[in-house]
């Protein structure tokens, strides 16, 4: 398979303004193959949004490096794109707007930047809310308008910081489900923190277990279960209950 990203020995200490220094990450090592779906789990503290913020070069690390397809990577780049727990869309902007603005950026005509806008509109199922404006959306819908904004500027993989985080239960199965069939159509690949257990084993192709702070890689594992995957299945309690217990020791 092909390696698209690679974290090398990385670390982050963060100094306090006494001067104290607070590890974040100790000695990081991850392979992400080109079209995996991979997610990073671990508890509330352990450095998985850090981690994310460093690969899409929003941060830098202490030490290591990261590497995207073998040339070290420092800056943000079109061929990352980043999809936050809030929402961040542009309150002045309607939904096409919205989901055109990276195409604004990088100077695009108007008609085929809403060309491509309304092609990841009907993508995720809202043509008839080009118009409307992100606060008269729900959670789940401004999410969804989110990912197509990210879809939109092509990149070749996607970074999503706890993305269903802020959703009410039933919405955000609903949105694990739209993420698949998106993924399914796209075929990008995919970086997700989550610290919901069974959103890792609902999604992902592999599982990065964390350790508390300071966050380092405790295992690996490879999710053999075929999509879509049934939450009635019991390879999928064995698999959540694993993991709940590893988290437990972590």
């Amino acid at each position: 398979m092909k390696e698209t990203i690679r974290v090398d020995h990385l670390e982050k200490t963060f100094h306090s303004r006494t001067d104290m220094k607070i590890r974040a990450l100790v000695d990081v090592n991850l392979i992400v193959h080109d079209n995996e779906f991979v997610c990073i789990l671990g508890p509330s503290g352990c450095g998985k949004s850090t981690l994310l913020r460093i690969i899409a070069g929003l941060e830098t690390s202490s030490s290591g490096r990261v590497f995207y397809n073998g040339q070290e990577h420092r800056k943000p780049r079109p061929e990352i794109g980043m999809v936050f727990q809030s929402y961040s869309l542009m309150p002045w902007l309607n939904v096409l707007d919205n989901i055109a603005l990276g195409l604004t950026f990088a100077g695009w005509p108007r008609n085929k930047r809403m060309d491509v806008a309304s092609g990841y509109l009907d993508m995720i199922g809202m043509s008839d809310f080009g118009k409307a404006f992100p606060h008269e959306l729900s959670g789940g819908m401004q999410q969804r308008v989110a990912i197509a904004r990210a879809l939109a500027n092509n990149p070749n993989v996607l970074l999503m910081d706890e993305p269903f985080g802020a959703l009410d239960a039933y919405t955000r199965i609903i949105m694990q489900k739209e993420l698949l069939r998106i993924w399914e159509q796209h075929r990008k690949t995919i970086l997700f923190v989550t610290h919901s257990v069974d959103e890792a084993v609902y999604l992902a192709d592999r599982i990065i277990l964390m350790s508390g702070s300071p966050g380092e890689i405790r295992k690996d594992i490879r999710v053999t279960m075929p999509r879509r995957r049934e939450r009635s299945n019991p390879l999928y309690g064995e698999l959540t209950a694993e993991l709940l217990a590893l988290l437990e020791r972590a």
